[in-house]
């Protein structure tokens, strides 16, 4: 490195105007060996993979709530994610910044051939779902990833790897006709899961739980909802509703601990009625 080097990374990390190139020079800085940050530095992959899933959530929260702002600044945080791991990535000799953005680039034009190539654009959207998903399968099958459901990453949470195992089975055929079926599983496994809580370990309790669950997830399939959103939305409205009950307790001048369920679920079906009113 030169010496007019390290006097241009320094008018670069204080830049406001550089961008991307901004970013990267801090986080090499970050991870110098000899001037970086201690604890950015004993970190490596594994150690950053929470962070990184953690970060894509508080994002798909603040498009939940609709805080612009505060959305801004999340992007920001995932998008140092991807720095990060880059970053790694680059000390170890797999990968760069720059082929990790030449990958994407990639992918995206191979991807949509309506937009970059020669295919028609006139379909529907769920024709270019489906055309999206063939491109995908040939991939896989060009890395020799054979198994119907190879791919479908074992780190998803386990409510979107449900489904997405159940979508991979369901293009093979593997799949009830309809969603009477589905209902008929659910009863089928609810009484199975009734039966071993009395009868049964802990553990086989909660196989047959994850039975249901795994069903519950399906049906959502079927009737073309997200079980993901379904359940953040069901999330959402418990935490709203709840509140408002504390909120009436504290107008008595109590706490839930200080009240009893008859008196909480009576406030609980307040809450409802004024909320449908």
């Amino acid at each position: 490195m030169t010496d007019g080097q390290p006097a241009m990374a320094e008018d670069l990390i204080h830049d406001r105007n550089a961008g991307i190139a901004r970013l990267l020079e801090i986080m090499r800085r970050l991870r110098d060996p000899e001037t970086g940050c201690p604890w950015d530095l004993a970190q490596d992959f594994d150690t950053i993979a929470p962070c990184t899933i953690e970060e894509a959530y508080e994002v798909a929260d603040a498009i939940a709530r609709k805080d612009w702002p505060d959305l801004e600044g999340e992007l920001g945080d995932l998008l140092l994610q991807t720095v990060y791991h880059a970053a790694m990535g680059e000390e170890a000799g797999h990968f760069s910044f720059d082929t990790v953005v030449q990958a994407i680039s990639d992918k995206m034009v191979a991807r949509h051939p309506h937009v970059f190539g020669d295919a028609s654009r006139d379909k529907s959207v769920a024709q270019q779902s489906a055309d999206w998903e063939a491109i995908k399968a040939a991939e896989r099958a060009g890395k020799a990833q054979k198994g119907t459901l190879t791919g479908v990453a074992i780190g998803l949470p386990a409510l979107l790897r449900a489904l997405k195992l159940q979508k991979r089975a369901a293009r093979v055929g593997f799949d009830w006709p309809s969603t009477s079926e589905v209902l008929d599983k659910i009863v089928e496994e609810a009484g199975e899961l009734v039966e071993a809580k009395d009868q049964l370990s802990q553990a086989e309790v909660e196989e047959e739980y994850g039975d249901l669950l795994f069903v519950m997830a399906n049906l959502g399939r079927h009737l073309g909802l997200d079980p993901e959103a379904a359940l953040r939305a069901a999330n959402a409205k418990f935490t709203r509703r709840f509140e408002a009950v504390e909120a009436r307790l504290a107008a008595r001048g109590k706490t839930p601990s200080q009240s009893d369920l008859a008196e909480m679920d009576a406030l609980w079906e307040t809450v409802k009625k004024a909320e449908r009113d």
